[in-house]
């Protein structure tokens, strides 16, 4: 019986790893370099609030592109449509459909000024922001201007309406509250509420306006530690329809200043106002309430027909009241964790 023994087999060598072929780059456009998001902002972006402004908004809008155009920038739009009930919001549609620039937002209703250009700030991509108003008196003209000065130094340049076109009625109360507001501020200002106005891109991400603090911007970006300017601008007499502010604006205006003020000076540190006016009240009424017992102890009045002794001790009531709201602020502040309350101007890594 023969055994067979079976015969070797050769070994195939074992599989390579699958390698995919190199893809062909012949037919592939070449990578574009990468860009920082700061080289991809426009150079301006202009911020127009506007309510019932729809027989103004093409002429505007030429006079912006042809100024923007001959300035060879890159820029957008912003019109900020506040509630309008006219037919602004279907010109801006129109206008955006011929004119990429333009960019729109539309409130349901109608919130002031101060909301428009805040949602303008926060939309704005531009290096340098452009506010004016949509009534025509503002002049496109003055924007190469402004950007030169802010290009000098400048954070925030506010134009000067030096000769008004406005009525007597609008002219003197502005100049008197312009007058009230720089002393108060010790801002030397002219025209803290024209809408003609530059800022750089710092300001306008950190300077919060609410309520109808529009007008303290300069204020509010003062004492935040930005450098302010002021520039004197074309004013015209208003084209067409009918100015939307009343006389209610300057008491509103008031109030507003009141606001700014204490918001920028003691949001920080309250009781450096309330406790000054407190401790003022409480010393006034010790003066009145010591002179007059000195009086009693020396036989010289009596205290139960003297209302001015219970005028000192009203006095000294109130001044305690204030400290004690000035105390409460400081505990409030102190707890307040979500807001850094400063700007940072430059960062080092």
């Amino acid at each position: 019986m023969n055994d067979q023994t079976p015969e070797p087999t050769a070994q195939q060598p074992p599989e390579a790893p699958h390698t995919p072929p190199p893809p062909n780059r012949q037919n592939q456009p070449p990578r574009q370099p990468q860009r920082s998001p700061q080289q991809q902002w426009p150079d301006i972006s202009v911020v127009v609030p506007l309510y019932n402004e729809d027989e103004s908004l093409k002429e505007l809008h030429q006079q912006l592109s042809a100024v923007l155009r001959r300035m060879n920038i890159r820029y957008e739009i912003l019109f900020i449509d506040d509630g309008s009930t006219d037919r602004s919001f279907q010109v801006l549609r129109d206008l955006k459909r011929n004119d990429r620039h333009i960019k729109i937002v539309r409130f349901r209703r109608n919130y002031g000024k101060s909301a428009a250009l805040a949602v303008g700030f926060d939309k704005a991509q531009g290096n340098i922001v452009i506010t004016l108003d949509a009534d025509l008196q503002d002049d496109p003209a003055e924007i190469p201007s402004l950007k030169k000065q802010i290009e000098d130094g400048y954070d925030l340049v506010s134009g000067w309406k030096k000769k008004r076109k406005d009525p007597l009625s609008k002219t003197i109360p502005s100049r008197f509250f312009n007058t009230i507001t720089s002393v108060l501020t010790g801002i030397k200002i002219h025209d803290f509420n024209c809408g003609l106005k530059a800022y750089r891109r710092d300001v306008v991400k950190n300077v919060k306006v609410y309520g109808e603090l529009h007008r303290y911007v300069p204020v509010l970006a003062h004492w935040e530690g930005f450098r302010i300017g002021e520039m004197v601008v074309q004013h015209r007499p208003r084209k067409y329809g009918k100015t939307k502010f009343g006389i209610g604006r300057f008491w509103r205006g008031f109030l507003d200043l009141l606001t700014a003020l204490f918001t920028t000076r003691y949001l920080r540190r309250p009781l450096h106002l309330f406790g000054f006016w407190g401790m003022v009240f409480v010393v006034v009424g010790l003066l009145i309430d010591g002179w007059l017992i000195v009086e009693w102890f020396l036989g010289l009045t009596s205290l139960s027909n003297r209302p001015l002794f219970l005028g000192g001790i009203l006095f000294i009531i109130v001044g305690i009241q204030f400290i004690s709201i000035g105390l409460l602020g400081e505990m409030i502040s102190k707890t307040r964790t979500n807001e850094p309350g400063y700007a940072i101007r430059d960062f080092i890594r």
